[in-house]
């Protein structure tokens, strides 16, 4: 299912707004982070102003300077550093995000600017659970430095994407993506700015669709 968004400001359809607006139980989220938290911030929002049906539960972060504890801390959200160098492999770190999660009750996954590989440790605990955000528009430019890789390739329009996650770096079933243009004069940092103000509009409505996505989605 590839829903892409209009230039109009709402966040979700009419029909996902009635069922956030009336959900009995708010989805339990659970976010990964590696950086600024600025998608953590846009999705606290979200539910804030009631776009969103849900309450994040924990913020998992791997870098001890991130910015994104500071965010949760800020939201009153438990903020739990799983250092990825404290671990001798990705099934380990894997092993002990799948614990913590489970510890807070979380349902769905959110992988907001988490910059590690997963393994199947952690999507075979959350099958068809967890939400990718990817500042292009896949399956162009996967991996690191999307952004750069979208400005030497000469493409006049980028954007963001979000995904279910699988196995394969940045690929699954796409669920929302906006398009950027992507100008003549634009630097990384003024097409990553340009980008992230759509990754903070699509991403909560993608969210909002979850619980549809379970129903008609297999990876």
């Amino acid at each position: 299912m590839v829903l892409r968004p209009d230039s109009t400001p709402s966040l979700v359809s009419p029909d996902i707004s009635d069922r956030t607006k009336y959900a009995d139980t708010p989805l339990k989220l659970g976010i990964l982070a590696s950086g600024n938290g600025s998608n953590f911030e846009a999705i606290a929002q979200a539910i804030k102003a009631g776009q969103l049906a849900a309450q994040i539960q924990v913020l998992i972060y791997n870098h001890p300077e991130a910015k994104a504890a500071v965010r949760a801390s800020h939201w009153g959200v438990p903020a739990v550093l799983l250092n990825h160098r404290d671990y001798k492999s990705r099934e380990d770190l894997d092993g002990q995000i799948v614990q913590t999660l489970q510890q807070y009750n979380v349902e769905w996954v959110i992988m907001a600017g988490w910059m590690r590989l997963v393994t199947p440790v952690l999507l075979n605990a959350f099958t068809n659970k967890i939400i990718n955000i990817h500042p292009s528009l896949l399956p162009s430019f996967k991996g690191m430095r999307a952004v750069e890789q979208a400005l030497a390739a000469g493409v006049k329009i980028t954007g963001c994407t979000v995904h279910l996650i699988c196995l394969e770096m940045d690929a699954g079933p796409i669920l929302m993506q906006a398009a950027v243009p992507v100008l003549p004069d634009d630097t990384p940092e003024t097409l990553h700015a340009r980008i992230q103000m759509q990754e903070h509009r699509i991403l909560p409505a993608a969210i909002a669709l979850a619980e549809q996505i379970q129903k008609y989605v297999t990876i």
